[in-house]
């Protein structure tokens, strides 16, 4: 099995035919994603590597059943872009887009939890279920089936871990990126909760970084999992009060350290992985 989406799960792309969305949706459909139809204003009736372009997101839904939306969509007009695949009922929504104004990420997310819609992202790699859909923008090469679920605030340091995984035999169930801003649509517990739940994913590995609380917040929902967690967390050598990449990453008024995210987990239980690399060995002892 898998969590969030599946080799079922029908895809719309809006922003198909910029550069980004017209890459990614070739990398997608050559991974298997099932993608149904594009959204593109003025560009309704072209096509896209075969898939067909609409006006609107409504347009597509009266030819299409859509599960899933993707956001190649640049910042400033990404609250429309997501308000309309959330209004249409879209139950997942995808928000590759970064630097989206802090405001309109709060509204984005609170309009998708009153139309009960989940947002991935915003400024997110995306998710994968590894041989059933890609949705974003991970290479393909790097993943396998598997009973590992991965979640992640960190998209390069990812695909790091998975492509190692991989190496070792260890494929993944889903594999989700959160997003690297402050404000973002699911936390590690939502995930950690669908993992827990997923009779084929056996292990979780937690790919954290410094900044806010959401590492902490998970260690106290993993004392309570069944299932083994190992954990990697990037930052160490940040200095405080210095945002390191992802807006969210930054250590401020003693918060959010590298020290305590590592403590927090440890003392749940979690394996903690000094380097990328050695996330596999760790998986391998916590699966026995």
């Amino acid at each position: 099995m898998a969590i969030i989406i599946d080799e079922n799960t029908h895809v719309l792309v809006q922003g198909i035919t910029g550069n980004q969305g017209r890459f990614h949706t070739r990398q997608m459909l050559n991974f298997g994603t099932k993608i149904v139809a594009g959204v593109s204003p003025g560009k309704g009736g072209q096509e896209v590597e075969g898939v067909p372009v609409y006006d609107t997101v409504s347009a597509a839904l009266e030819e299409q059943k859509v599960d899933a939306a993707c956001l190649f969509i640049p910042a400033a007009f990404a609250k429309d872009a997501a308000f309309e695949a959330i209004d249409a009922g879209i139950k997942v929504v995808v928000i590759i887009t970064e630097h989206i104004p802090v405001h309109d990420e709060m509204q984005i997310i609170a309009f998708a939890r009153q139309k009960g819609t989940t947002i991935i992202g915003p400024n997110t790699f995306g998710i994968v279920s590894a041989g059933k859909c890609k949705i974003g923008i991970p290479p393909n090469q790097f993943f396998k089936p598997g009973p590992v679920g991965v979640v992640a605030r960190s998209g390069t340091l990812t695909y790091e871990i998975v492509a190692n995984l991989s190496a070792h035999e260890l494929g993944q169930s889903t594999v989700v990126g959160l997003g690297g801003d402050r404000v973002v649509g699911l936390s590690f517990i939502d995930v950690l909760e669908r993992f827990e739940k997923d009779p084929e994913t056996k292990a979780v590995v937690l790919v954290g970084e410094i900044g806010g609380n959401a590492e902490e917040e998970a260690a106290e929902f993993i004392k309570k999992m069944s299932k083994p967690v190992v954990a990697y967390i990037a930052g160490k050598s940040a200095p405080p009060g210095k945002r390191m990449g992802h807006a969210g990453a930054i250590i401020e008024r003693g918060k959010g350290t590298f020290e305590g995210k590592v403590k927090a987990l440890q003392a749940a239980g979690v394996a903690v992985a000094t380097l990328p690399f050695e996330v596999p060995g760790l998986i391998k002892q916590a699966l026995g």
